[in-house]
């Protein structure tokens, strides 16, 4: 864990400090767009779209089985979809109606899923069994990366707080800021997390529920439900920043003129990308019924780190290629670093089993296919006239 947050911490300072440049919608996809061509950029949109989709899956099928804790049967079956349903009909309401209260929304479950975790970490800390924190067989440089790789995953997210950044007062001081303190509060929740859970659960790998059931060891049945009810709101809020993003990603591809003009529509009213809204939505639905929550983590890592790799290697031509926008915050040593992410993302990736690899080169593929068969034929998105948010 401590490996991961080093590894995210480094590409998060080059996203700082790239972010800063841009008050457009889009995020990574528009650094990329401007500073490596259409292609590139067609890309990185993709995979983060794609990333956005499998993440949530992953998000919602945890969702799914906490909420089993309460009543079984929703964690299977026609239960299970229905579930799944509802709560992806409510969360695009809310982020239908506009971005101010989705951000709301957002604060709201933000704050009340910190509670539940701040408690869980000081009240378990005095649980554990120090033994259980020490290895007991030595470990592989692939293993380390692996365990790495998906320890990632618990930290990702971080990229999608610039794509809305045309939505955003302030993006070149706001962006920065979110991104550092986010990730600080972040980093400190999880390692107390993974302490206590290490500590305390004997078999850890094998436990559905980790939360309830450290929680339920440590201080009984009541803690169990306390922190079902945390990890219920911590992956509803999870859920509801990334349908937020989401939506906000073909708006922007369209906005580009790289995806069909009616995705970059604007509601008349609430001034929210509908279109694109109501189609990721339909996606995300779709993923969440036909994954796991394993499968889904594994497929989004390896599109996120990708997305890291093209962002980070960003920031060195962004300094050096005159006629691109320039950043309001500046890195120390900003190149290096940069130069540092792009190889720990290049160790990750090749670290990852074949299957796996060749999940993403499909998914690359799929993307070069679709950037071909849309690419604009010409006309005006409606993103550049009167009336975008």
């Amino acid at each position: 864990m401590l490996a991961a947050a080093v590894v995210v911490a480094l590409i998060t300072l080059c996203f700082a400090e790239v972010g800063s440049a841009f008050r457009e919608t889009g995020g990574p996809y528009l650094y990329a767009r401007r500073v490596f061509g259409p292609a590139v950029g067609f890309q990185v949109g993709w995979l983060m779209w794609i990333a956005r989709l499998t993440g949530f899956a992953a998000v919602l099928n945890l969702f799914v089985t906490y909420a089993g804790f309460f009543v079984p049967s929703l964690a299977h079956g026609a239960a299970r979809a229905l579930t799944v349903t509802l709560v992806i009909a409510a969360l695009t309401a809310v982020n239908f109606l506009g971005v101010r209260r989705a951000a709301l929304l957002n604060n709201l479950l933000t704050v009340a899923k910190l509670i539940p975790l701040a408690a869980f970490v000081l009240i378990g800390l005095l649980y554990i069994h120090p033994a259980r924190l020490l290895p007991t067989t030595a470990v592989s440089v692939p293993s380390a990366l692996a365990a790495i790789m998906l320890a990632i995953y618990a930290f990702s997210g971080f990229e999608i707080l610039a794509v809305p950044g045309g939505e955003v007062r302030d993006a070149e001081r706001d962006i920065p800021f979110g991104l550092l303190a986010g990730l600080g509060i972040v980093a400190l929740i999880y390692l107390g997390v993974q302490v206590v859970c290490v500590g305390i659960v004997p078999a850890l790998g094998e436990s559905a529920r980790p939360l309830a059931d450290a929680a339920r060891l440590a201080v009984g049945p009541g803690g169990a439900t306390f922190m079902v009810v945390g990890a219920l709101l911590s992956t509803l809020g999870v859920s509801h920043t990334i349908v937020l993003a989401a939506a906000r990603l073909p708006f922007a591809m369209a906005e580009q003129r790289q995806l069909p003009a009616a995705l970059a529509a604007v509601h008349p009213r609430f001034h929210t990308p509908w279109v694109s809204l109501f189609i990721s939505a339909a996606c995300l639905l779709v993923f969440t019924l036909v994954t796991t929550f394993t499968s889904a983590v594994t497929l989004t890592v390896g599109f996120r780190v990708l997305v890291y790799l093209i962002t980070c290697a960003a920031l060195p031509v962004m300094r050096r290629r005159p006629g691109l926008p320039r950043a309001t915050f500046r890195l120390r040593l900003g190149e290096t670093v940069a130069v540092a992410s792009v190889v720990i993302c290049f160790a990750l990736l090749a670290a990852r089993p074949w299957a796996e690899t060749r999940q993403l080169v499909i998914a690359v593929a799929a993307g070069a296919v679709v950037h071909l068969v849309l690419r604009p034929r010409g006309g005006t998105p409606p993103g550049a006239v009167a009336g975008r948010p």
